[in-house]
């Protein structure tokens, strides 16, 4: 079943490209629009899969909407499509919203952000990942277990927790326990994104 998608952007050509590239890729969308309002009023009218809206919009921007949409406990996953680099988005993954995108990435960065989101990942711009400041501790690297150096092995080949899940044998929450394990032990300080984000940046320190 293809997926159900509500777009919205304040730029009317973007607006109008991204729909024509995501109904050629076999995607369902189901309303377009150019305000945050007129996208909330779509989600709640078309219930879609998916949402990916633009930052700024007028009367509410994109992330005012995915608040919204979490508070008022919405079933629908949020991609954030922005000219702007800020790291207080990436704050909100795994939050309101589960991706994070820029206006110049290629169409294919928005497929392979979609394909992940729907896949229940999160996912942030290649473009973005050397613009945004992580302080980890990297001395607490030997306190890794081996379990937990395979889950990195694994998560810098780009596979989901439920992927690293049937390889290793054990559940999705199995996984998910051992990456909040990690974060703990590298000080990192903000989301298991944030782990994701560290992982791309040092593949060559777990893809061995």
């Amino acid at each position: 079943m293809s997926v159900s998608i509500v777009l919205a952007d304040n730029h009317p050509l973007l607006l109008a490209g991204n729909k024509q590239f995501l109904k050629s890729k076999g995607y369902k969308v189901l309303a377009t629009t150019t305000n945050g309002n007129e996208a909330y009023n779509a989600i709640l009218k078309h219930q879609p899969q998916l949402a990916i809206l633009d930052f700024d919009m007028p009367i509410q921007n994109g992330l005012e909407v995915a608040k919204l949409c979490l508070q008022n406990q919405l079933d629908i996953k949020i991609i954030i499509l922005t000219l702007h680099k800020q790291e207080a988005i990436t704050k909100e993954i795994n939050n309101s919203i589960h991706g994070y995108i820029l206006k110049d990435d290629d169409l294919l960065e928005l497929e392979n952000c979609i394909k992940q989101v729907i896949k229940g990942e999160t996912y942030i711009s290649k473009n973005l990942i050397d613009s945004i400041h992580l302080k980890i501790n990297t001395k607490n690297q030997q306190n890794l277990t081996a379990t937990e150096i395979k889950i990195l092995k694994h998560l810098a080949k780009d596979l989901s927790s439920s992927e690293i899940a049937e390889i290793l044998f054990i559940s999705k929450r199995t996984v998910e326990k051992h990456r909040s394990n990690i974060i703990n032990k590298l000080g990192i300080k903000s989301s298991q994104n944030s782990l994701l984000l560290w992982v791309q940046k040092n593949p060559k320190i777990f893809n061995t």
